[in-house]
């Protein structure tokens, strides 16, 4: 009988030993996940807007978004240490059929604002592969409108604010809806953007905030819809070694300056975004440039935000790629709140 009980009594110690293991674990990953950065004070408006996409954000370029999709953003937010006000991600048109209102809902209850990099083409395929079916001729034409129409009316019924990055970089060459690329003509790109737009405005999607936004380099003149059909001129560019984009290093005045020039005179009344940027690890000094990039943007008072490509992938791009680099972010950030 004794024996019974103790075997109880070391049995029951046991289970209490197996469920205070279990609680730890279970505490132990809730305190390992990377939570959101805190919401700024209210009535603080910062002066630069952050804005991030990351890996899983990216691939939703060409599959379903996921909830957890979001928790890289958290990690980007830790390394930036502050309050990501834009949250990127991208969907092409071949894999995605419509606008999201759950993953904007999601993106919005997080206390950031939703921008799509919306691409008229089929990402799974390489760059700089000829997409006849994505020819700007076709979107003039009207062999879309079935879909933007979809697009349109979806983001109109969502109602809240919606940033949309159509056809970026159009004067890089590599993209299908260049002009330079995929038969398309000069002019073609205009024509394409403000058919688009019209449908959008004749869906009632007036929620909707238009970037237009070039890479650095040679920002043409010609490919500006106009101010009636634009609300933010945006600017891409990254710096790595030679390895990368065959590229040597450069300083941020030096890779990006004359194009914030260019940009600022062709639309002198828009806010300016640093549309999609990154620096990679290795080539140069990445934490000298992000500072560098900074003061940049404390001297230019137009450049009004600036989203990070935080990500591996050609190199790594990530805030957090090196101590280094993760301080130069952040106490840059403090300086231009």
């Amino acid at each position: 009988m004794a024996r019974a009980r103790g075997t109880a009594v070391s049995l029951a110690l046991l289970l209490a030993v197996a469920v205070l293991i279990a609680l730890q674990l279970t505490q132990s990953g809730t305190a390992s996940a990377p939570q959101p950065w805190p919401l700024a004070a209210p009535g603080h408006t910062p002066r630069v807007e952050l804005g991030v996409t990351t890996a899983a954000l990216a691939r939703d370029s060409a599959q379903p978004w996921q909830s957890s999709d979001l928790t890289q953003v958290n990690s980007s937010e830790q390394g930036a240490r502050r309050h990501a006000d834009i949250v990127m991600w991208f969907a092409d048109w071949a894999h995605i059929a419509s606008f999201d209102p759950q993953q904007a809902a999601a993106v919005a209850a997080r206390g950031s604002v939703p921008e799509v990099s919306w691409e008229p083409w089929d990402s799974t395929r390489a760059l700089g592969t000829s997409q006849p079916s994505y020819q700007l001729s076709d979107i003039i034409d009207g062999a879309h409108d079935a879909y933007i129409k979809r697009w349109a009316g979806a983001i109109a019924a969502y109602k809240r604010p919606v940033m949309l990055r159509f056809a970026q970089e159009m004067n890089g060459g590599v993209y299908p809806w260049a002009e330079s690329a995929n038969g398309n003509r000069p002019g073609q790109y205009v024509s394409a953007w403000r058919h688009v737009h019209t449908i959008f405005t004749q869906a009632g999607a007036t929620n909707v905030r238009w970037i237009w936004a070039p890479v650095t380099g040679n920002v043409q003149s010609a490919q500006y819809p106009g101010s009636s059909f634009v609300d933010v001129v945006g600017l891409s560019g990254f710096i790595g070694d030679k390895s990368v984009f065959g590229s040597p290093w450069r300083s941020f005045a030096t890779a990006f300056g004359p194009s914030l020039d260019t940009l600022h005179t062709l639309a002198p009344e828009k806010p300016l975004s640093l549309a999609e940027i990154g620096a990679a690890q290795t080539g140069g000094d990445k934490a000298t440039w992000i500072k560098q990039m900074f003061q940049e943007i404390q001297r230019r008072s137009y450049i009004k935000s600036i989203v990070w490509f935080n990500l591996r992938k050609e190199a790594d791009w990530r805030i957090e790629s090196s101590s280094a680099a993760q301080s130069a972010f952040a106490a840059g950030l403090t300086r231009v709140d």
